[in-house]
């Protein structure tokens, strides 16, 4: 059982037996939950690569995309928060797609020809429609693709059949998680405006 869950449920089930807040308690621990499931959901997904020319394809494609959607970010969000978010993918993903080009340097046979998916190319024609909720367009839409990808890089990091790939997935999926975490805390502020 994941550790952040644990103390999530456990901070949540404290909150409710103080008797204040006992409905917000109960809906961290439900979130927390289903956070939990989803990722869960991820990782136990068959068709996730456990090959390392799967996993390199995938990655690329997703560093790709979350560059260029943070490129567009940067420039058509209207919260300020979204636009830091944006540009912190852009950094953070080329520093990924740095990174794996490095642990393949270590593998044979396995080339990166970064090609974004039909899906990633359809959400970036969906930023460039969004108009005036480009904001909660894009947010959902990261929330979504770090779902997917911290599912991924969990799956080739406790299944993967390359050791140099295998520490690349752990290493940025602790990367990917913390983008998760933001992407949802503004999902839930641009939500509420």
């Amino acid at each position: 059982m994941n550790i952040k869950f644990v103390l999530a449920a456990s901070a949540a089930l404290g909150l409710a037996a103080c008797g204040d807040g006992a409905q917000d308690a109960d809906m961290a621990a439900e979130n927390a939950a289903a956070d939990q499931t989803s990722v869960a959901e991820n990782v136990a997904d068959p068709d996730m690569p456990t090959d390392a020319q799967g996993l390199v394809t995938a990655q690329a494609a997703s560093d790709l995309y979350e560059i260029e959607a943070g490129r567009m970010a940067q420039e058509n969000a209207a919260n300020e928060a979204v636009r830091e978010f944006g540009a912190m993918m852009v950094e953070d993903h080329t520093t990924s797609a740095e990174n794996l080009k490095t642990a393949l340097q270590q593998v044979e046979g396995v080339t990166a020809n970064p090609q974004m998916t039909a899906e990633q190319r359809a959400h970036l024609d969906a930023l460039r429609e969004a108009g005036d909720n480009f904001d909660s367009v894009y947010i959902e839409q990261q929330v979504a693709a770090h779902e997917k990808a911290l599912g991924m890089l969990r799956n080739y990091a406790e299944g993967g059949d390359n050791p140099s790939l295998q520490q690349f997935a752990g290493n940025t999926a602790d990367v990917v998680e913390g983008h998760l975490e933001q992407a949802r805390e503004l999902h839930g502020e641009i939500g509420s405006q």
